[in-house]
């Protein structure tokens, strides 16, 4: 069989007949069907994508429902509004298109091998699509359907203007090496090109488990050298970049820096940690980290700085524990030479299952469905920072809120990266990097005004010389705003605001504790307020 001949694609796209029929879509909402669903350990059973599917079904319900109730539409007739808004909400819930390709790679040795592949694009009703792609032999149809309505949902939750999309390839990358890593990722590039699903203003991927910025400088020279020669634009192709391929400072740490602050918006409101028996700050907070690759790693650095003690991380290679601190730093140089935490001096070996330990905060940041009926009766922290893409699963999240327990939904607490990304698309399209035109202006600026006040002072109290010093912290600000102090600024006010509307939509709808379908709320309402403002294409 010839190369050509090894590889084929499937290429599923669900027609709007398709998507307005079949089962889940059957969204008739009544008033008694607004209540909590009852949750069993079945839940913790079901699909990846069925999981996700099930949040979202019980908090789309109270918005359609809501919908219904409230939006005036002159001269609607009430059966005319119940078929408009529920006929919108079954548009917005199925996945809009699904890419399934092999192809062969010729490996060092010179053996051919066939390599699976999969792209999502959940939703268009923002473009581009905007999903990571991972590495992993555990990749699956169901996994990547599953992540690509999430990304959805995630973007629309802080107001990032993208659609939702995700990629994998089913492979171990520490099976393979550098030049055939390359080799996977440039082909894979090529075809999705060539199916239409990448481009600067119609899908962009980033960096997911087993990527990094260097399979994502990989992407943007394919196609910058191939279908995107002539494209200004070729560099927007992907984000999560090095900064030398158009990439922004502040990006590799975005999505842990972004948890710590969600963490932050509600630690320190008062009425909320009330609720759940807790002092607000994060002094003598102390937390345990499941999974210290990046997202675990730097949402363990800025708790740190914060004041909140590490006691504890779970990793492939094993779980130390350290009730007196562990310092991420240290650990972090300890896995960079040894390439896991086994053996870290600063903490011993324990066999404890740390999800349950006792501890403040839990920041679950390895795969999904961690958190299960199992084990969230038994899970001793008060908030549960949802590093991780679907960790808890629906039965454990109805646990932990019986339980008084306080979780930050994924799509909230680790949209940091695609925040951020949204941020490193901007520069590419505007081809200058943030800070560049007024980084000069403010310096001259605080300086004329600092002259200025003095010279005011000398003309007030003549033959008195009055110097005027900026303070420590005015110091650092004087020469005006760089472009990580603007990524870290811009991020700290999305997850501020994005905050305020979970907690206003919580009120709203009287869902208590329950964040994650009030983060659902929000990000339906506005996807379906795109919906109703531009209407359906040849519907």
């Amino acid at each position: 069989m010839t190369a050509m001949a090894a590889s084929r694609f499937g290429l599923l796209c669900q027609t709007r007949q398709q998507v307005l029929s079949g089962p889940i879509r059957q969204f008739s909402v009544s008033r008694q069907q607004l209540a909590p669903a009852a949750t069993s350990n079945d839940d913790d059973n079901v699909g990846f994508s069925q999981m996700v599917m099930n949040f979202v079904e019980a908090a789309s319900k109270r918005v359609c429902e809501n919908i219904i109730q409230n939006e005036r539409v002159p001269r609607e007739k009430p059966e005319q509004k119940r078929a408009r808004v529920e006929g919108m909400f079954k548009v917005i819930l199925p996945c809009n298109h699904f890419l399934e390709m092999n192809f062969p790679v010729r490996r060092d040795c010179g053996q051919i091998e066939i390599i699976q592949g999969y792209r999502a694009q959940h939703s268009q009703h923002r473009t581009p699509s905007k999903g990571g792609m991972r590495y992993d032999i555990h990749v699956s149809a169901d996994e990547v359907r599953a992540l690509a309505a999430l990304m959805t949902y995630k973007c629309a939750m802080v107001d990032v203007p993208f659609g939702g999309a995700k990629a994998g390839i089913k492979i171990d990358p520490s099976q393979y090496s550098t030049t055939e890593l390359e080799g996977i990722t440039r082909r894979f590039t090529i075809e999705l090109t060539k199916k239409g699903f990448l481009g600067a203003g119609i899908d962009v991927p980033a960096p997911d488990m087993g990527t990094g910025e260097r399979e994502m400088s990989w992407m943007m020279d394919t196609y910058a050298m191939s279908f995107g020669h002539g494209d200004l634009n070729a560099h927007a192709v992907v984000t999560g970049k090095p900064i030398t391929q158009g990439g922004i400072h502040g990006r590799v740490s975005a999505t842990g820096r972004g948890l710590f602050h969600s963490v932050e918006q509600f630690i320190n409101n008062t009425s909320i940690v009330q609720q759940i028996e807790l002092t607000p700050g994060f002094k003598d907070k102390t937390f345990i980290v499941q999974g210290f690759g990046n997202v675990g790693l730097h949402s363990s650095r800025y708790l740190h700085r914060a004041g909140a003690k590490c006691i504890g991380v779970l990793e492939r290679d094993g779980s130390i524990f350290n009730a007196d601190g562990i310092d991420p730093k240290e650990l972090e140089n300890y896995k960079i030479e040894t390439g896991g935490i086994r053996g870290f001096p600063g903490a011993k070996p324990t066999d404890e299952d740390l999800l349950v330990a006792e501890c403040d905060i839990l920041v679950p940041c390895a795969n999904e469905r961690q958190i299960t009926s199992r084990n969230a009766p038994n899970i001793r922290a008060k908030i549960i920072a949802e590093g991780a893409n679907g960790p808890t699963t629906r039965a454990a999240h109805q646990i932990l809120l019986d339980r008084k327990r306080l979780v930050i939904p994924d799509l909230y607490a680790n949209a940091g990266g695609v925040t951020v990304s949204y941020f490193e698309w901007l520069k590419n399209l505007n081809h200058v990097s943030f800070g560049r035109l007024t980084f000069k202006y403010e310096h001259d600026s605080n300086v004329h005004l600092f002259n200025s006040i003095e010279t005011a002072l000398a003309n007030k109290f003549p033959g008195k010389k009055i110097p005027v010093y900026p303070t420590a912290e005015f110091q650092k600000r004087m020469a005006g705003a760089s472009e990580k102090d603007i990524v870290h600024s811009g991020l700290e006010y999305t997850m501020e605001r994005s905050a305020k509307q979970i907690l206003n939509a919580a009120e709203s709808y009287n869902l208590g504790l329950d964040l994650r379908q009030a983060a659902y709320i929000c990000s339906l309402e506005k996807i379906y307020n795109v919906y109703k403002d531009v209407g359906l294409t040849f519907a």
